[in-house]
């Protein structure tokens, strides 16, 4: 993924610096930002907007940290502008994300874009798959460009089967089941 880890140092250094943390920094209350059921069951954030949800990185360099605020701790850094992740908790301006590989930190909203993005099949990196970009939302449909495991392409609707996403110069339907930034049934219009 793109993302580099922070320099770890040895296990006791670890554990010295975790006591001078639990000293200097105290611990985040995520009790203190609790998220409200709206009519639908749907869980709403301090912010007025849906909680989980996904989103996208705005900027090519972003910390993640360990705490929602600049004094906790960077443990990874993002390199990808446009990198899809999902919104699980907020805090004041901070936002707890995750990103396709699982990893988790707190991100300031500033970083983040309400444009929604998505990964190719990520859990399929690697291996021989064959992702078709159709003309339609069909399996039938035309094949327009095969999508490599992973590529990242804009999301401009799904209709909860089938994703419309540009990929480069191409623009086509993807099975919504094939992407990583889309839930299951969800309809999005951009």
């Amino acid at each position: 993924m793109f993302r580099f880890s922070s320099l770890r140092p040895a296990v006791g250094a670890v554990l010295a610096g975790l006591a001078l943390l639990s000293l200097t920094f105290p611990a985040f209350d995520a009790s203190a930002a609790p998220a409200e059921q709206s009519a639908e069951g749907t869980r709403i954030g301090p912010s007025g907007l849906p909680l989980p949800r996904f989103v996208s990185l705005k900027s090519g360099r972003v910390n993640s940290r360990i705490g929602p605020g600049v004094n906790y701790a960077v443990d990874w850094l993002y390199l990808k502008s446009g990198l899809p992740m999902e919104i699980i908790q907020e805090y004041d301006n901070w936002r707890r994300v995750r990103d396709p590989d699982g990893a988790e930190g707190w991100v300031n909203q500033s970083l983040l874009s309400g444009r929604r993005t998505a990964i190719a099949a990520p859990w399929q990196k690697g291996k021989e798959a064959r992702l078709d970009l159709r003309s339609d939302p069909n399996s039938k449909a035309r094949t327009l460009a095969v999508i490599e495991p992973g590529a990242i392409g804009s999301i401009r609707s799904c209709n909860g089967e089938w994703c419309q996403m540009t990929f480069g110069s191409y623009t086509g339907w993807i099975s919504q089941s094939l992407v990583w930034g889309a839930y299951p049934g969800e309809l999005v219009k951009d």
